[in-house]
Parts: structure tokens; C-alpha cells; sequence
């Protein structure tokens, strides 16, 4: 942070040296004008790549371009005026893709006398995600000054939608015991998991599911989130239609959840349900949450209090 700041107050003392000449020596102009566009960007990889010069890092990182939020949505404005100025964010974001993973064929007995095959046959398990996340709001922005030293306020409000939905399928198939003959049944097995997707349970007590089950689909809640909000900021333009700032906001947000069903299968070994291939559905209930507070409570448009870089075009 020390260095953050030292590298502000430099760049501050470096442009005004140019005093407060709003065109640059080949004659650019310094500040935004009608018709322009901008874009930000977390300035803190950029600071730290500075900072690391003065502090004489051997580690010294590229600086990227970082999202303002954790949203993830792309933030710009087009000024109608010097003075006045929309902003948009979006966020289209469309996921479908499989994962497999190869596990051992438990169905299958090795040959005697003759001992275990190698390598031992395997089966597939297969994950497959689907998830929508879209977000956009809009605002407008009045700014005040005529140096470099820009203020702004204005109001902006937003919308967002997340859903998604997993399915599995099992190359193990699960099947009931026989009492008849000697066939053992093949039970959800530790190895069903598959890395990240949350597909095993070791304890489902329903409906004489009882013991290990595993999962074949889950439809996860279906998230709507709005809100609006006031802001205010500030931005010093250090180059010509390049600037430092960050802003403050206040606002409403409301957020609604819908509920979630997973769809378990697994053989009962107990009850009713004993020695029986079966699933169930459960249930997890929906949530609400209406907030009246800062920005860092009010996440969906982020970027409280942090500091940006600003490119105009």
C-alpha cells in the first residue's frame, strides 16, 4: 500500500509539471470530450508493477488487465459531453462442457487360477456442466473540474442472472442382491467421485437410501439479482485521456435464489427399501436477501472503493 501511494503522489508530482496545460505538448488533448469512449480496469497490477521498480524487486510481475469486479463484467462509458458521460457493464457467460474420468469395472471377476489381468478393464464416469450467468447494468455520470483533477457522481441499476445444472452418468451400473444365486451387488462406491463435481455422499437416509449414493443430476437454484445504486469518484488524468481514480457507492440490492434438487441413486440395504435399486429427489430451499448499504455489501457492481485505470479513446 505504501508503495501504492508513493507511486500516486509521483505521478501526480510528474504530470504537474506539465502545470495544468489541458493539452499536451504535441498538442493532445488531456481530458475526455464528446464522443469518446473509455474502459477501466483494476489499476492495482499496474501500481504493483511500478511499485516493485522503487522497492527494487527481483520479482517483478507483468502487470494485466483485472476485472473491476468480481462479477467479472466489462465496464465502459461514452461521453455525450465533457461533462456528462453513460457507463454499461456486461456479462455474457455461457458454459456447457464435459469431464471424464476412467475407474475400475467392478462387475468384472478375475479369471482363476490364472490370477489378476493387467491391466485391470475400466469403465467411464462422465460429468456434464451446463451454467448461464448474464449481468448488465447502465448509469449515467456528471463530472465536475476543469484541471486534471476530475470529481463525478451519478446513479447507475442492474440486473443479473446465474443458473446451472449438472448431469452424471456411471459406467458402473448399480444392481440389486440376489439371494437366489451368487451374484453380490455391485453398492456407490467412493470411487464413483468425480474431482470437483460433488457427486458422492457417504450418508443419505431417505426413503431407504441409507448408506453411500451417488449423484445423476442436479438442477442448482436459478439466482436473479437487481439493484440500484449512487455513486461518486474521482479520477486524475496523468496522461493525455489516461487516468487514475476510484469511486464510492451506495445502493439497493436484492438478491433471490431458487431452490435446488439433486437426484440420488443408490441400493437400499435396510427397510422397505432393502436390496432395492432406487433414487430420490432432495430438496434444498430457495434464499432472499435485501440489502440497503456500501457497495461492499451491495457486491453486484463491485468495484468499491478500488482503484482504477481509465483508458479513453
Amino acid at each position: 500500500m505504501k508503495k501504492s501511494l508513493t507511486l500516486i503522489a509521483c505521478a501526480i508530482g510528474l504530470t504537474g509539471a506539465f502545470g495544468q496545460d489541458l493539452t499536451s505538448k504535441k498538442g493532445e488533448p488531456i481530458l475526455p470530450e464528446a464522443g469518446d469512449w473509455s474502459i477501466g480496469v483494476d489499476a492495482t497490477p499496474f501500481l504493483q508493477y511500478m511499485g516493485n521498480f522503487f522497492g527494487k524487486s527481483t520479482n517483478n510481475t507483468a502487470p494485466t488487465f483485472n476485472f473491476l469486479n468480481t462479477n467479472q463484467t466489462i465496464t465502459g462509458k461514452y461521453f455525450v459531453n465533457a461533462q456528462t458521460a453513460y457507463r454499461a457493464s456486461l456479462r455474457l457467460g455461457f458454459v456447457n462442457q464435459t469431464s471424464k474420468e476412467s475407474e475400475s469395472d467392478r462387475s468384472w471377476v478375475a479369471p482363476t487360477p490364472n490370477g489378476y489381468a493387467s491391466p485391470d478393464p475400466t469403465v467411464e464416469n462422465s460429468w456434464k456442466e451446463s451454467a448461464t450467468n448474464i449481468g448488465l447494468s447502465v448509469g449515467l455520470e456528471k463530472r465536475k473540474g476543469k484541471t486534471r483533477l476530475q470529481g463525478y457522481y451519478g446513479a447507475e441499476a442492474g440486473i443479473g442472472f446465474n443458473s446451472s445444472k449438472d448431469k452424471f452418468e456411471y459406467g458402473n451400473t448399480l444392481n440389486p442382491v440376489s439371494t437366489s444365486t451368487n451374484v453380490s451387488a455391485v453398492f456407490v462406491d467412493i470411487d464413483d467421485q468425480i474431482a470437483g463435481a460433488g457427486n458422492y455422499t457417504a450418508f443419505i437416509p431417505v426413503d431407504g437410501l441409507i448408506g453411500s449414493a451417488r449423484v445423476t443430476e442436479r438442477k442448482n437454484g436459478t439466482f436473479i439479482t437487481f439493484g440500484v445504486r449512487a455513486f461518486i469518484g474521482v479520477e486524475y488524468f496523468i496522461l493525455p485521456k489516461i487516468s487514475l481514480g476510484g469511486e464510492f457507492g451506495w445502493g439497493l440490492g436484492f438478491r433471490t435464489g431458487g431452490k435446488t434438487t439433486t437426484t440420488y441413486e443408490s441400493i437400499g440395504n435396510t427397510g422397505v427399501g432393502a436390496n432395492v435399486v432406487g433414487s430420490t429427489d432432495i430438496e434444498t430451499p430457495g434464499s432472499g436477501v435485501l440489502r440497503l448499504d456500501t457497495d461492499n455489501f451491495n457486491s453486484m457492481y463491485g468495484p468499491s472503493g478500488s482503484l482504477r485505470l481509465n483508458f479513453h479513446f
